[in-house]
Order: C-alpha cells, then sequence, then structure tokens
C-alpha cells in the first residue's frame, strides 16, 4: 500500500487494483469553436491543464497503472442524444451541429478526439460515453471488474459536471476515489471550488483530493515524471 498526502486525510493507495481515469479531454471542451466556447465559456483553463494531466499520465504510466480515457460523444444519428439535452439553452453551435471542429461531439469527429497531448497509448482503454457519467450506457463497470480495481484517480473536465458525475457513480458502486485537484478544471472556478469541497466533505463522503505532485511521487517511488 501506498499512503498519498490527501485531504480530509492520508488516502491508501493499492496499484494493483488502481486505475487512472481521464475524463473527456477533447477538443470539442478545450480548445475554440467546439462544444463549450460557443456556450459563452472561456475555454483556456482547460486547456492550462493539459500538462499537468500529461504529468499525472506519466507518473501512471511509470507505475503500470490501467488507464482509461473518457469521450462525452454521440452517433452520428444523434440516436443517444435526448432531444432534451441537444435541445438545452441557445448556443451559436449545437450538438451534432458543423463548426470548425467537424459536428459538436459526435464520435469520429475532430472535435470529439482527445487532445494531441494526452492521446492514449496502445493498451490504454477508451471508453465513448453519451452521457455525463463514464457508467451510464457504457461497459466501465464491467472492465473494471474484470480487472479487479477497486480504487480510482480522476483528472478531466468539468470538475462540476462529468467528473464529480462520475466520481459519485464510483462511490456508490464501492469504489475508493481520488481527484487529481489541479488536474481538473471548469469553466466556472467557483463551481471547481465547491465541487472540491463537497467531494472531501464529511470525511470523504465522495471521496478525497490531493494535487498531481504528490500523487505521481508516490505512484513514481519520488520520482516525478
Amino acid at each position: 500500500m501506498i499512503s498519498i498526502d490527501a485531504e480530509p486525510f492520508p488516502f491508501e493507495l493499492d496499484l494493483a487494483a488502481t486505475a487512472l481515469v481521464v475524463i473527456d479531454m477533447q477538443r470539442d471542451f478545450i480548445e475554440p469553436g467546439g462544444f463549450g466556447a460557443p456556450r459563452g465559456n472561456d475555454v483556456s483553463g482547460g486547456a492550462a491543464i493539459v500538462p499537468t494531466v500529461r504529468r499525472l499520465l506519466g507518473g501512471a504510466r511509470t507505475a503500470g497503472l490501467t488507464i482509461i480515457h473518457t469521450r462525452e460523444c454521440h452517433r452520428p444519428d444523434l440516436s443517444d442524444c435526448p432531444p432534451t439535452k441537444r435541445d438545452r439553452g441557445a448556443p451559436s453551435l449545437r450538438i451534432g451541429d458543423v463548426g470548425p471542429l467537424g459536428r459538436v461531439l459526435i464520435a469520429g469527429e475532430p472535435g470529439a478526439e482527445i487532445v494531441p497531448e494526452l492521446c492514449p497509448l496502445d493498451g490504454e482503454h477508451v471508453i465513448d460515453k453519451p452521457g455525463k457519467g463514464a457508467f451510464h450506457a457504457t461497459g466501465l463497470g464491467d472492465l473494471l471488474a474484470g480487472k479487479g480495481i477497486t480504487q480510482l484517480i480522476f483528472a478531466g473536465v468539468t470538475t462540476e459536471v462529468c467528473v464529480q458525475t462520475t466520481m459519485r457513480e464510483a462511490n456508490d458502486r464501492g469504489f475508493e476515489c481520488l481527484l487529481a485537484e489541479d488536474a481538473t478544471e471548469s469553466y466556472f472556478p467557483a463551481f471547481k471550488q465547491a465541487t472540491l469541497d463537497m467531494i472531501r466533505a464529511q470525511g470523504a463522503i465522495v471521496g478525497w483530493t490531493a494535487t498531481t505532485p504528490v500523487i505521481a511521487a508516490a505512484l513514481t517511488g519520488g520520482t516525478v515524471p
């Protein structure tokens, strides 16, 4: 077991039973012209954490962890996208519309791809999900069960939506969850802070949080990638 200096108290990590889950580090969410920016969001924060997420990935790869990347995207015919999701709000580009990065949040389009700096390596898993949570309508649960995974480290965007939703799904399924607080981001700084506070409140009611340097050093025996 490895003890990680986390909040609200140390997280005891079992390397053999741990996976890193990187949530939705896609071009549509962190580059202009995708899903986020047409809704009036400043996407620069998502782009700014790419080096930090890459550092966390490096530590996980060195430690031999199971690594899972998720992408929120839909079928080209939108059969897995509820109209209530597509039609909400008044953005200039909706899910399925054609924009600078191709059709917004559609599987196989350029915008739905993970940014090149975080490209999955051979042997790493990619889960396409139609919802905010990574367990909904995917094979993630079966994948984790098949590998004997009981602990999950999280990174990605956005903190209060897809990251938190997946952490809560995982928590309800009995997983112990640790969020790398500097490897996640929101379009709204106050939402990110509130989410961190909620996750670790009441004795880690949803999970723990720690910084990437601390996690990476623990994973690699003190050598930070």
